[in-house]
């Protein structure tokens, strides 16, 4: 078992722990849920891209942070932009990062962004999957819906292994596009 594998592997057994013990910490509410929805009101004249649709309604039972710690959990804390905007908290499934699979209606990760009261605002998606194990059984890195994924080398800020990741902003419009990294309407100082 290679270096790679086995922090990798370490990673899974963590994250699966931290699964297990995973309490809703937070509370939403259905004030939030609604604001969630309204995020996108505003554009029933443009229609979304095909996987922000499909991310909105494989995710609309985990608007409530608590329906998603039964599947979910968090981790890295709220995670800030270098320069500007953040990503938020991500609360993720050890077993899916660990699968070496991409399923658009199974993300890795839930993004949410902490508000006043405690209260945790469901704002988009994180699919991530190991470099290594991909590049095992595919030619090229992943697509999903025509989005390609980007590569996080290592080292990284998370300690992880190099993996391809892409967000998608599915429930906060993000100026910047709905599949870039960091998004601008997205803080960690509600916390």
């Amino acid at each position: 078992m290679t270096t790679r594998t086995k922090a990798f592997n370490i990673l899974r057994v963590a994250l699966l722990s931290s699964l297990a013990v995973a309490a809703p910490l937070f509370a939403s509410d259905d004030i939030a849920a609604h604001d969630s929805e309204q995020a996108h009101a505003g554009h029933e004249h443009a229609a979304p891209a095909k996987l922000v649709q499909i991310v909105r309604d494989a995710t609309r039972q985990f608007v409530d942070v608590n329906a998603a710690a039964a599947y979910y959990g968090p981790a890295f804390g709220c995670v800030s932009g270098p320069d500007h905007g953040a990503m938020g908290v991500h609360y993720i499934n050890g077993a899916l990062v660990g699968d070496g699979e991409i399923d658009a209606y199974r993300p890795e990760a839930l993004i949410y962004e902490p508000s006043s009261g405690g209260r945790m605002r469901l704002v988009g998606v994180e699919y991530i999957v190991d470099y290594t194990t991909w590049l095992a059984t595919h030619d090229a890195p992943p697509m999903l819906e025509g989005q390609a994924f980007q590569i996080v080398g290592s080292p990284n800020r998370f300690g992880l292994p190099s993996f391809f990741e892409l967000h998608v902003w599915a429930w906060r419009d993000n100026p910047n596009g709905a599949f870039v990294d960091w998004n601008n309407r997205v803080s960690c100082e509600g916390q």
